[in-house]
């Protein structure tokens, strides 16, 4: 195997990415695709599935909330029977969750919001699990945050549960290593995309800003000045389920282009 071909996951690898029809998920299914990968997504989105299905016919598709016990046993099995297996997990389902002061934020927004983006991650891990350990070379990628890192003002649901999917990354890297499962988390910065803007929009009403003023604060604090694509995190992705990422597990790496407050 040359060295171009360590950077590659193994061609017919069997990879599961969660909220794959839009943004980030969608990127990491179109990269592990082009990689000659056997690839299934969810989403709760059924028509980002369904055009992203009718753009990649050769990608399974299902509708599943993580957040929903029933629809993530459905989601692997479904997985068991339709890639005989697994190889690779994207666990990458996640919302932004409410902005605002602490004391003026809503129980049921708190509690959705860990319920997506922690938990979802924590009922999808303990249906793959024996998946891929019965993978030659299992890896587990779940998607944090550089909120995972950092304090997030004005958005502690989010930066709380970015901050846990980072403490079971390192958990199951210990827990599953025996087992030769790779584990780690991949936390992007400011992501161009419709998400980012949202939260930029809703961080400058709640803080009195224009929407163009907040967004000069956001790349402000970031060294390189700009936003990261979703290219980006895929990339990162395609690396860390290839040979070359053999021996790189517990880590959280984050695809920021530095950011320095948040």
């Amino acid at each position: 195997m040359n060295m171009i071909e360590r950077m590659r996951p193994p061609p017919g690898s069997r990879v599961l990415v969660t909220a794959g029809a839009s943004g980030i998920g969608a990127a990491v299914a179109r990269a592990f695709l082009e990689a000659n990968a056997r690839v299934l997504i969810c989403d709760v989105d059924e028509q980002a599935l369904e055009d992203f299905g009718e753009a990649h016919p050769q990608v399974a598709t299902l509708r599943a909330d993580v957040s929903d016990e029933g629809d993530v046993d459905a989601l692997l099995d479904a997985t068991s029977e339709r890639l005989g297996g697994l190889d690779v997990l994207v666990n990458n389902a996640g919302i932004a969750g409410p902005t605002g002061a602490i004391d003026e934020l809503a129980v049921e927004d708190i509690r959705r919001t860990l319920d997506i983006n922690l938990m979802g991650q924590f009922l999808v891990l303990r249906r793959a699990a024996p998946l891929l350990r019965a993978s030659e070379a299992g890896v587990i990628l779940n998607i944090s945050s550089v909120a995972g890192r950092l304090g997030y003002a004005l958005r502690s649901p989010y930066s709380a549960s970015k901050w846990g999917i980072v403490g079971l990354t390192q958990s199951l890297a210990k827990e599953m290593g025996p087992d030769g499962i790779r584990v780690n988390a991949i936390l992007p910065g400011v992501v161009r995309g419709a998400r980012i803007e949202s939260v930029i929009r809703e961080r400058a009403d709640a803080s009195g800003l224009s929407y163009e003023d907040m967004e000069r604060q956001y790349l402000a604090n970031i060294s390189l000045r700009r936003m990261v694509e979703p290219e980006d995190i895929a990339a990162t992705a395609l690396f860390l389920a290839s040979p070359g990422g053999a021996n790189i597990s517990g880590q959280a790496i984050s695809v920021c282009g530095n950011v320095e407050n948040i």
